[in-house]
């Protein structure tokens, strides 16, 4: 196999060199040729192109792919680090959710049982995704997006929407709750990694190449935030700004999005009075109110006490009706409490090898939109616990973004573990590699 970079508008030298591999070690990899360089700007991805211009619609059928998968095919540290993640946090959301359950409906396992469940069916969904062909939802992408922005539109309504201290974000129906925003960052994913994969050409251009991802990111981004929903217009934002990097977008195109799209984001946040409250208490807890700033003191309040060791799994103090939502946003104070350091630090580092192994899948994925939606999907669940940790700590505002993975809801976790189950597909797809 012929390895390909794309080289740099400016530079003829590639950004991505990879020692050639054995005949043998990619029997099974469709034969690649080189790709001309886009006009326009600056290439950042090792991207390859089949022979023949098209994919096939099957790259596996589901025995085959299960067969691989048995040998060892997929990214076993990612399947493993995300399963380890999701069993702790079933752990975790028994241990802070507890005494609440028992206090408020009678049942010290409520929180457990739901978490349970919405466990067993994010692994359904991680499995199901994992033996998947991921080419396939490239061509549902626009149903994806259709349906993501129509939910998006419905929960604002009431009563379909429901108000939760005051932010219209879940739609309720036979006893379930749905969060359209969990949708919403998987369909952005999609579309601007099919978009920059199938557009490579034309992204030097800002009315035909840039225009379009920035137009459907700002429509996104502004449902969220009508709801309110700061924390994950942030977090579709990143998700946008990584890809249009990692896709070839123009850096001045970039700046100029950002120059406009800041100050608009300011202004919105600073009109918003509980979000203005929430940056006065980060900025200057002195002047805040003691609402505001209630929330990040408890935190303090229990990572604090938890010390290197902790107080013991099941022994937190600010579980006990002090930290609100200790078993959602806040359960990251929770672990500091009873884990202390070393647990709280564990947690960090097993999101760095998630984002080590999700950029590893990226970086050997076959085609552009493979690569894309890898990265896109890792920046998605990364950045959004690294958003939630910055909260907990006091380094951001307070916010209503869970902790992957660990947070008590079902619309996040399952989602989340479907996004694994994409990595996985694309990591099966991927040609082989030395062993990491």
């Amino acid at each position: 196999m012929t390895n390909v970079h794309l080289r740099s508008a400016r530079s003829a030298r590639p950004l991505f060199e990879k020692k050639a591999r054995s005949p043998a070690a990619v029997g099974h990899v469709r034969t690649m040729r080189h790709t001309t360089p886009r006009s326009g700007g600056a290439a950042r991805w090792p991207v390859r192109a089949a022979d023949d211009g098209a994919l096939p619609r099957r790259w596996a059928l589901p025995g085959e792919a299960m067969a691989r998968a048995a040998r060892g095919g997929y990214d076993r540290v990612l399947a493993l680090t995300a399963l380890l993640f999701a069993g702790f946090g079933v752990i975790m959301v028994y241990s802070a959710s507890a005494i609440r359950a028992q206090e408020r409906f009678g049942d010290p396992h409520l929180f457990l049982k739901r978490q349970a469940v919405w466990a067993v069916l994010g692994l359904g969904a991680m499995l199901w995704a994992m033996h998947l062909d991921y080419r396939r939802l490239q061509r549902w992408t626009p149903l994806a997006v259709i349906a993501a922005l129509v939910l998006l539109g419905v929960v604002l309504v009431p009563p379909i929407g429901v108000k939760v201290n005051g932010a219209r974000r879940w739609i309720r129906l036979l006893g379930f709750s749905f969060q359209p925003a969990e949708l919403a960052k998987l369909a952005l994913v999609l579309f601007l990694a099919s978009y920059y994969a199938r557009r490579a050409e034309k992204l030097g251009s800002f009315l035909d190449g840039f225009v379009p991802p920035l137009l459907v990111t700002a429509l996104f981004t502004g449902l969220v935030i009508v709801q309110p929903n700061f924390g994950t217009a942030m977090i579709l934002l990143l998700v946008a700004g990584v890809l249009g990097f990692v896709g070839g977008a123009r850096i001045g195109h970039m700046a100029m999005a950002a120059g406009c799209g800041v100050p608009l984001l300011a202004a919105l946040m600073l009109t918003t009075p509980h979000v203005k409250a929430r940056l006065l208490a980060l900025v200057d807890p002195a002047r805040a109110s003691s609402r505001a700033v209630y929330q990040v003191t408890q935190s303090f309040y229990a990572l604090g006490p938890g010390g290197l060791l902790g107080r013991g799994l099941g022994d937190s103090m600010q579980k006990l009706f002090y930290l609100p939502e200790p078993h959602t946003d806040f359960i990251f104070a929770i672990v500091g409490e009873e884990l202390g350091f070393l647990g709280a630090a564990a947690v960090v580092l097993g999101y760095a090898l998630f984002l080590w192994r999700g950029t590893r899948v990226a970086l050997r994925a076959p085609d552009a939109f493979g690569a894309h939606l890898a990265m896109g999907i890792t920046a998605a669940i990364v950045g959004q616990a690294a958003i939630n940790m910055g909260v907990v700590l006091g380094l951001l505002p307070t916010t209503g973004v869970p902790l992957p993975f660990l947070s008590s809801g079902g619309s996040s976790l399952v989602f989340t573990l479907a996004g694994v189950g994409i990595l996985l597909s694309v990591s099966q797809a991927a040609a082989p590699a030395r062993a990491a």
